[in-house]
């Protein structure tokens, strides 16, 4: 009740309670609590906490608007800093390079970029290196003069040209082959693109942002992204961490996704059950931001009531992902049962022992991020 009629005044609200629950977190995130705490407690937490609410202001709404029509959610401190990062940046034109595994959200970030900027009025192009074939992807990004090829029956704008006076998106940057990327460095440098088919050299003014799931720089040990493009794109990197290392973030974006489904999908399903989100806060989300969408989108499709219950949630059972709870395995060799985070260490320690300490190796061995392996070297106590 003190809380309800707190947030009435746009009063941020911390609970601190000895009896906290998955049903006590939620019950204060409905009402509008920012954040709760278990007795007994650490004082350096309250300062933490309290440093971190006066940097934001009293808003408990932990959202930021991307474009007037999309929000990006930024309880967590990672993700804090990264929007403090593209404010920054923003009004400048140097390039940036956003890295994150794929669904963390980098396009959103990008179009954060974009309408944080001078560019707002103007176009923001995205375009999806990986998902267009290879022999396609060239004259999509220039375009083409009629007659160029079989088929070519028309001239076609290219995104460079689309782009013009605004943002050019080029994600997963790093499936470029090394025959184009030679192209679109010297249209970066010269600020110029010809058109297959072509002879005029045609001005562009886009801002850059590119984004990728790759270890860029361990493409360019193994010879198969130049280096000279990596510098060129790699003027301000962001790290778009994922939701396994912003699992505060996952309540409130549950929230928030299940608003904005419930408006698409037209079901008045307006709420989650404590043991439903318990389910989500334990789940690794391999897929991140984009698998907890779809996980929620089908809870709601068979949702019987206005509120997920745990029976809704679909989680895979493919292997692919893991629970992060404690559950027990037993180790291939025989030795006995462990916990999941003790085979977890091993796995690591024997990556890095076999790349001799190369982290960049382990992590592309691994499956992860380089940020995501140096959290769990410092975790486990391994560097």
């Amino acid at each position: 009740d003190l809380v309800a009629r707190l947030r009435a005044h746009e009063t941020a609200v911390v609970i601190i309670t000895a009896y906290a629950t998955i049903e006590t977190a939620v019950r204060a995130m409905k009402l509008g609590a920012v954040d709760y705490i278990q007795k007994p407690f650490d004082n350096r937490d309250l300062v933490e906490i309290a440093g971190r609410l006066c940097r934001r202001g009293s808003s408990s709404k932990a959202l930021v608007s991307v474009d007037g029509t999309n929000e990006l959610v930024v309880e967590s401190q990672a993700m804090r800093d990264i929007v403090a990062t593209v404010r920054k940046v923003a009004e400048s034109e140097i390039p940036v390079l956003l890295q994150g595994e794929s669904g963390t959200g980098k396009e959103m970030i990008a179009r954060l970029l974009h309408y944080q900027s001078g560019r707002r009025a103007k176009p923001f192009v995205a375009i999806n290196c990986a998902a267009i074939p290879q022999e396609l992807l060239e004259s999509e990004l220039f375009g083409y003069e009629r007659g160029a090829f079989t088929g070519a029956v028309q001239r076609k704008v290219g995104m460079f040209e689309l782009s013009h006076e605004g943002t050019l998106f080029l994600d997963e940057i790093g499936d470029i082959p090394l025959h184009l990327q030679v192209k679109l460095l010297r249209a970066l440098q010269e600020r110029k693109i010809q058109r297959l088919g072509g002879t005029q050299l045609i001005p562009f003014d886009a801002r850059i942002i590119a984004a990728t799931n790759r270890d860029l720089e361990a493409k360019v040990s193994s010879g198969e992204f130049r280096e000279d493009l990596f510098y060129r794109l790699n003027v301000v990197r962001i790290s778009v961490p994922p939701l396994s290392d912003r699992r505060n973030d996952i309540a409130l974006l549950a929230g928030f996704l299940i608003e904005k489904l419930s408006r698409r999908l037209g079901k008045k399903v307006d709420s989650i059950e404590p043991d439903a989100l318990d389910r989500l806060m334990q789940w690794s989300f391999p897929g991140n931001v984009r698998e907890l969408e779809n996980l929620l989108e089908r809870a709601m499709i068979f949702a019987d009531s206005s509120s997920i219950a745990a029976v809704d949630i679909d989680l895979p059972n493919d292997g692919g992902a893991t629970a992060l709870s404690e559950k027990t395995v037993v180790h291939e060799g025989g030795g006995g049962s462990r916990s999941l985070k003790e085979a977890e260490r091993e796995m690591i320690a024997e990556a890095l022992l076999r790349w001799e300490g190369n982290r960049t190796r382990a992590a592309e061995e691994l499956g992860i991020t380089r940020r995501t392996l140096f959290n769990k070297i410092k975790e486990y106590g391994l560097g």
